[in-house]
């Protein structure tokens, strides 16, 4: 740890020194938590050479993938002191930080996957974005993280009711907590990390993620499960330390804020084409892949607005979502 940190502070110096010593090269760090074949690391490197491409290679990213610096909590606390100049994380961790971010990971929240799109790139999208300055936290951008899914070891979830009693390993998030809760399983929060070794040794009895992350991760081989609920879809968003925000000019912000809108475009046509190669490969791998009614699950993950009924503001975030088109 007292290594990483080390190395955090020298790529920290470095970049300042690309900034006095080379003024027409600066060098933004992007530490991230993913494998390189996730369709979101792939996107931030599109985004890499656009941002070379646009500023004549005045800036530059350099990215560290597969949790280099850090886990997520780790890379957002990074950029909040200003030793790391950008991140990438799923908007369930981000909740932790920023409040705002719970309702992303409110159940069937979006009707479908065009309907969340539309919240992304326009006003609300815009808005959530800037929430982060407060918590010298600048966002940049949403990717699509598709739709999270509970997969199993033993049995497939078909209703409900299936779910009582499971383990059931979730991100540290208040509100994937809840929801767990209220389809009657045992929420576990365990690290990413550790997962699959959880799930090897029976410490949980399942888990969800999107079909993508399923695959990418393994899990495949230990879960044999995969019920396509699709309880939620919450995003990724790409950040920006506001320090390192600050210090750039108002011409390197726009191509830094170009970039990164490219890089979403990107992103998509990525995670559309995994998402098709991953259920592919499970199928082959003898995965058995099971379309559950939905309603159901939406019905008895409702209460979970009740967490909010003192919160008149994110009530009507919730409401504005909810009528975007």
């Amino acid at each position: 740890m007292i290594l990483k940190h080390l190395f955090v502070g020298l790529i920290s110096l470095a970049f300042l020194g690309s900034c006095s010593n080379q003024e027409k090269i600066k060098v933004l760090r992007l530490g991230h938590g993913l494998d390189t074949k996730h369709p979101v690391h792939k996107a931030m490197e599109f985004m890499g050479t656009r941002l070379a491409e646009k500023s004549n290679g005045k800036l530059k990213l350099q990215i560290y993938p597969s949790a280099q610096l850090g886990g997520e909590r780790e890379c957002l606390e990074l950029l909040q002191i200003g030793s790391l100049d950008m991140t990438k994380v799923s908007a369930a961790v981000l909740e932790n930080f920023i409040p705002e971010y719970k309702v992303f990971s409110v159940p069937y929240i979006f009707r479908d996957r065009q309907h969340s799109f539309d919240v992304f790139d326009g006003e609300i999208g815009e808005r959530m974005l800037a929430l982060g300055d407060q918590f010298r936290l600048r966002g940049l951008t949403f990717y699509d993280a598709g739709s999270r899914s509970f997969y199993m070891k033993a049995k497939p979830i078909d209703k409900p009711a299936d779910l009582k009693g499971m383990k059931i390993r979730v991100q540290k998030s208040n509100m994937a907590v809840s929801m767990v809760n209220l389809l009657g399983g045992a929420p576990t929060p365990i690290s990413y990390g550790e997962l699959y070794t959880a799930l090897q040794q029976g410490v949980v009895d399942g888990a969800e993620n999107n079909l993508p992350s399923f695959y990418t991760s393994k899990h495949f081989e230990v879960c044999k499960y995969y019920s396509m609920d699709e309880h939620t879809a919450v995003p990724d968003v790409l950040l920006i330390g506001l320090d390192t925000w600050n210090r750039l000019t108002d011409q390197e912000k726009k191509w830094v804020k170009e970039a990164a809108i490219e890089s979403t475009i990107e992103e998509r046509k990525l995670w559309a084409a995994s998402e098709k190669e991953s259920l592919e490969a499970i199928l082959k791998a003898g995965v058995k892949v099971n379309y559950p009614d939905k309603k159901p699950f939406e019905e008895k993950t409702q209460p979970i607005l009740d967490l909010f009924k003192d919160q008149p503001e994110m009530l009507q975030l919730i409401k504005d979502i909810k009528a975007a088109n």
